[in-house]
């Protein structure tokens, strides 16, 4: 399997607890996030939502779909919001919202994943540059939906 990882970081003009409700509220992610076409709740976890399972469904400018279940591990509203992905894509993802100003947010998704599609894995030498371009694709989807249903504006954003 071929492992990546993704570190994006996002400033929102926006307050902390805003940006965090919208992020943790993934079923809604399909209304506001292109790439996001789908997300189904398989179970909701705790009262709090740790253990939750949700499958999601991405699709970038590549001719292919996504899909991972990712199990809630971690909530502290409003600051953190983590999970294990397995699935066409198996490791973990964690968001980090830090508040740099009252109304700026800034936003980090580091996202560690192998992907387990065997056409993936054969093409990796050739093509993960390619899957780079992909996920900041999606995840430059995902800013321009967030701060369009915030009704705000990016200050910047930054994917490595």
């Amino acid at each position: 399997m071929a492992s990546y990882s993704f570190v994006t970081i996002w400033k929102i003009d926006a307050p902390i607890e805003t940006v965090f409700g919208a992020i943790q509220d993934s079923l809604a992610w399909p209304s506001w996030w292109p790439q996001v076409p789908t997300v189904t709740e398989l179970s909701k976890g705790d009262e709090r939502g740790i253990g939750g399972v949700r499958r999601y469904v991405f699709k970038g400018k590549l001719q292919y779909t996504l899909a991972f279940d990712l199990r809630v591990d971690t909530i502290e509203a409003p600051t953190k919001l983590g999970g294990t992905a397995s699935g066409e894509l198996a490791g973990t993802g964690l968001w980090t919202l830090t508040a740099d100003a009252p109304g700026l947010t800034t936003v980090r998704y580091d996202w560690n994943v192998r992907t387990t599609r065997w056409w993936m894995n054969l093409l990796t030498p050739l093509a993960k540059g390619v899957f780079r371009s992909n996920h900041d694709y999606v995840m430059s989807g995902g800013l321009e939906g967030l701060t369009g249903l915030l009704g705000v504006k990016a200050i910047s954003v930054r994917q490595t």
